[in-house]
């Protein structure tokens, strides 16, 4: 393969990665919620599973911006 094609590759690995990141967070944020409110946890928990999902939305809207970066620079 060329490099051109190696480095497509390469960055749609990455896309894929992003979008199981953001699937599986909704998924487990959803999740949590829905147990936490059967389970009755108190708020500070809720918090914690909150924090935790806007955490790895904003690795996966780092990580999108770096791919759209990366996608333009290959262009050009």
């Amino acid at each position: 393969m060329s490099k051109d094609q190696d480095t497509e590759m390469a960055i749609a690995r990455q896309a894929r990665m992003v979008a199981i990141v953001m699937v599986a967070t909704m998924v487990l944020w959803m999740g949590a919620q829905w147990l936490g409110g059967r389970l009755g946890l108190p708020v500070r928990y809720v918090f914690l599973f909150d924090f935790a999902a806007l955490a790895a939305f904003f690795w996966t809207l780092v990580v999108t911006y770096q791919i759209w970066r990366k996608r333009q620079n290959n262009r050009g």
